[in-house]
């Protein structure tokens, strides 16, 4: 009889073995890959690699740009909204510096990965919100729903692809949820079309369009997920199975 705990370590082992290398993450050939913004927070922040700033210091203020943006499209104006764009952006590039420098000075913690993806999700979240206040009354037409309610379905879906990531990420590595890219974008840097938007005075159409994208492209995340649990499942019932024999 073989014990339960010895069982289940050996069981692990074999499920791990069964799981394709591409997987695990090539920390190795990192350095030169990786989308433009990424490299451009590399190159920033390598003058920190030993010094005294942390990973958290670059989220604190990734945090606090994308809060000033989210309120800065609270007024509706032309202005402000442009304003509101420009603080996204360096937002999301502060973003991208947190995770280089931690990998770049080896300071990564579990506590700063979730502080980092609670730092996106309350960014996104109250920016959509911000966007769609601002939009209140406005654009010469009825809305069938409220703006504000627009943006918190918009950021809300975006959060939660964020969280379903992570799980994923923690699941089978980093190269798992690895996204499309060309030419050095990524699926996510369409935000980075946001001062465009607000320059060609499109807020509106925007939100509209991310109310109904940003779900739909969750539900994909989503079926993802499960799809990943159910593999995984099915191959930690196999490894039970051959090590009980």
């Amino acid at each position: 009889m073989i014990p339960e705990a010895v069982q289940a370590a050996a069981a692990e082992q074999w499920m791990v073995a069964k799981l394709p290398m591409t997987q695990t993450p090539a920390v190795d050939t990192y350095a030169g890959q990786g989308p433009w913004d990424a490299r451009l927070a590399r190159r920033l922040v390598a003058p920190l690699k030993d010094s005294w700033v942390t990973p958290n210091h670059l989220t604190t203020v990734r945090l606090a740009l994308g809060l000033a943006a989210a309120a800065a499209f609270l007024p509706g104006t032309y202005g402000w909204s442009n304003a509101a764009a420009l603080l996204l952006v360096l937002s999301n590039i502060a973003d991208h510096a947190d995770g280089e420098l931690a990998r770049l000075s080896g300071k990564q913690s579990r506590i700063g990965h979730v502080y980092d993806l609670a730092s996106d999700a309350a960014v996104t979240i109250l920016l959509f919100v911000g966007i769609g206040i601002g939009l209140e009354g406005k654009w010469g037409i009825m809305w069938e729903f409220p703006p504000g309610v627009l943006g918190g379905i918009a950021g809300c879906a975006i959060a939660l692809i964020f969280y379903l990531r992570m799980l994923i990420e923690d699941l089978l590595g980093k190269s798992a949820i690895r996204q499309a890219s060309l030419w050095g974008f990524e699926t996510e840097d369409i935000l980075y079309l946001l001062p465009l938007v607000t320059l060609c005075n499109s807020v509106a159409p925007f939100l509209v369009a991310a109310s109904i994208g940003a779900p739909l492209f969750a539900i994909g995340v989503v079926i993802k997920y499960w799809r990943v649990l159910r593999k995984l499942r099915s191959l930690r019932d196999q490894s039970t199975a051959r090590v009980s024999r």
